[in-house]
Formats: structure tokens, C-alpha cells, sequence
């Protein structure tokens, strides 16, 4: 399958996207492409070699940022027999590999500066000084960039040279964030699901509500994040229709458990992370609610947070003079976290258990309100 066909999306955004690769694709021309973390930087420039005329040619990417700055030129350019300590044969560099194909040179934001002057010199002449040589050695090689770092910025403050951004932002491409496209969210879901899926298992779905859910968080992690909580709930959930409701809260994202608070209620979040453990989920959301009036009881303990419960269900009067929400919010979760302490007999292995965190996450919360563990 062509990389093309691999960028999902019918948002105008992603139509215009593929009308560019396929446009520039022929080309020999440098390209740019920016954006945040996450947002398919790489399978574009995939895209934009599949539909050039060095699509025969290899494709060879390097992460400029993921290599030791020592290193980096070696890998780069290449070395002589003898270079160096350890050198103890010739050695082909990335330009040299991709020769007759497409160079991706990933996080080119964070090249070092004295790498960045010898690009800009292979660039202009298209040729490369192996470690250790005496001769150049010609290249026939299209170089494709990417950074989601702001390259204006590592310019203003002496970090990048503008003479190589210009070389290299010959066509500019910009990814765009998941936040940006949520249309294409249910598509993405889709094919993802259908990609992870093993036989004999059908691909995972999600309710209503679920997407719904999806469609409004803001993806930090954009479709890569999407990409990797589609994968976990597959190897969770193969061939299952997936309620977040039932998912443990360890296993959901923070700003999604935020929205379901706000969107589903927090007496029921709450009863969801506590009183369900151990027990099947809830087969519909009336059996959800049914089971927040039956296992109320479960609470009792938390007088503080029964409270703010009360209040913000109007079962008490709200003060007249306000409240501080941040506050009120940071007391329940205390509150929930002693309790839960006290009936793990501060254990705090179990304690994570009942409230569905990571030991670390709790471990740090237990610190930050000053809690004692033992």
C-alpha cells in the first residue's frame, strides 16, 4: 500500500494535505515539514518519496536528535578506516545509503550548529566529507526535513542558522494537530482499530458517549497518542464494544477522566473508581446509575467529600459566598486517597488498586498532600 493512501482524514485539512505531496512528489526540491509531536511527520515524507520519481530508490531516515552529538557526523557523512578510536573499517553514512532516494533528516531542530554548517555546504554542492577523508564523495540524494520545534525561534536565539533554513524550507509543510481535525477522529479510530485487530477477533468499538468523549479531548499526544490508546484497548478489549465508563482510570488519559467528570458526573466517576472493583461493569448506563443509589454506602466514610457531593447535586444550600473549586477539588481527592489508605491498611500497592492509579502516581500524591503510607 502506497504511504499516501496511509494519511486518514476527510477534513479539508488532510484533502489539501494529499493534493500537496502528490503535487511536490515529483519534484526534486527540499522540503520542511513542521508541526507537533505525534502528528505523522514521518509517514508524510514516506508519502511525498512514494510519490516521487526516486520511489525505487531507498528511503532512509535519521532522528538528528536521538543520536550523541559526537556521533552524529559519522552517522551522517560516513568515516575512513582509522578515523578515529574504534574506526577500525570504512563505513557508509546515511547520504551515502540513500543515495539515489530520499534522506528524512528527523528533529533537524536540534542539529548541532557545526553539523548544521557542513549540511549547508552538502547542500549547496552535493557532496559529503566522509570522517577521516581526503576526497568528497558525490551524492544524488533529495533531502526532506522535519522539526516540531519553532524554527524561528532556535533563529532568533542563535541556535539555528538561517542560512539552512532557507536551503531547506524550499516547500514548506505543515502537519496539523489531532485537535485541529477532530472530524477525522472516528475515520482514524476506524482504521487503526481495523490495522490492530487479529484474526479471528473483530476490530474494537466504542459507545456513543465514548466518542463523544474522544471528539472533545484535546489529544496532546496527537494521532500517535490516539494510535497507542486504540492499541491498548484492543490487546484489553479484542472484539468488544468499549464503554470508557468501564475502563479502569489507570488506563485512561488524564484530560479524558477530566471530561468524564464533567460530562457523566462526579458522584458517578467516582462510585465507578471505588465501588466496581472486583465486579462486572455495568451492562448499560441505567444499570450504572442503579448501581450509584445501590452502593452508596461504599462512601459513607468520606464525610468531607459526601459534602461537596451533596452541594453540587443541590442537596444542600451552595455558600453565599462562593467557594474556591480548585480547592474543594484537591480536598476530595485527599480525602479519597486517605480512605482508601486507611482501608488498605496503608499498603500502597493496594491502595493504587482501589483507586485504579499507577503505585508512582499515587506515591507522589501521598507526598504531596503529606499523607503517611504506613
Amino acid at each position: 500500500m502506497s504511504k499516501l493512501a496511509t494519511i486518514v482524514g476527510s477534513s479539508a485539512d488532510m484533502l489539501e494535505l494529499r493534493d500537496l505531496i502528490k503535487a511536490i512528489g515529483p519534484s526534486h526540491s527540499t522540503v520542511l515539514i513542521t508541526g507537533a509531536s505525534g502528528t505523522g511527520k514521518e509517514l508524510v515524507a514516506q508519502a511525498i518519496h512514494d510519490c516521487s520519481l526516486r520511489k525505487s530508490g531507498p528511503f532512509v531516515p535519521i532522528n538528528c536528535g536521538a543520536i550523541p552529538k559526537d556521533l552524529l557526523e559519522s552517522e551522517l557523512f560516513g568515516h575512513r578506516k582509522g578515523a578515529f578510536t574504534g574506526a577500525i573499517t570504512d563505513r557508509k553514512g546515511r547520504f551515502q545509503l540513500a543515495h539515489g532516494g530520499t534522506l528524512f533528516l528527523d528533529e533537524i531542530g536540534d542539529m548541532p550548529a557545526e553539523l548544521q554548517v557542513k549540511l549547508l555546504r552538502v547542500l549547496q554542492e552535493r557532496c559529503i566529507d566522509p570522517v577521516g577523508s581526503v576526497n568528497s564523495v558525490p551524492i544524488d540524494v533529495r533531502v526532506l526535513a522535519a522539526t516540531h520545534q519553532n524554527i524561528q525561534k532556535l533563529i532568533d536565539c542563535g541556535r539555528f542558522r538561517e542560512d539552512l533554513y532557507y536551503r531547506l524550507n524550499v516547500i514548506p509543510i505543515e502537519t496539523k494537530s489531532l485537535a485541529d481535525r477532530r472530524q477525522d477522529i472516528p475515520e482514524l479510530f476506524a482504521t487503526f482499530a481495523s490495522q490492530l485487530a487479529e484474526i479471528p477477533q473483530s476490530p474494537i468499538r466504542l459507545t456513543e458517549k465514548s466518542m463523544n468523549l474522544f471528539m472533545k479531548y484535546h489529544w496532546p499526544g496527537n494521532v500517535r497518542e490516539l494510535f497507542n490508546l486504540i492499541n491498548r484497548f484492543t490487546a484489553l478489549y479484542a472484539g468488544q464494544q468499549v464503554d470508557l465508563r468501564n475502563v479502569p482510570s489507570s488506563l485512561i488519559p488524564p484530560g479524558i477522566k477530566e471530561l468524564m467528570v464533567s460530562e457523566l458526573g462526579q458522584n458517578t466517576t467516582v462510585v465507578n473508581n471505588v465501588a466496581h472493583l472486583g465486579r462486572p461493569s455495568p451492562a448499560s448506563e441505567e444499570d450504572a446509575l442503579s448501581s450509584v443509589t445501590a452502593d452508596e454506602s461504599v462512601l459513607e466514610s468520606f464525610n468531607h467529600v459526601q459534602g461537596v457531593i451533596a452541594m453540587a447535586q443541590g442537596g444542600i444550600d451552595f455558600p453565599e459566598e462562593g467557594l474556591q473549586l480548585k480547592a474543594r477539588m484537591l480536598d476530595i481527592e485527599r480525602g479519597l486517597i486517605k480512605e482508601a489508605l486507611s482501608r488498605a491498611e496503608g499498603n500502597v500497592s493496594k491502595t493504587a488498586r482501589l483507586l485504579s492509579v499507577q503505585r508512582t502516581t499515587l506515591i507522589e500524591k501521598i507526598n504531596k498532600f503529606g499523607l503517611s503510607a504506613g
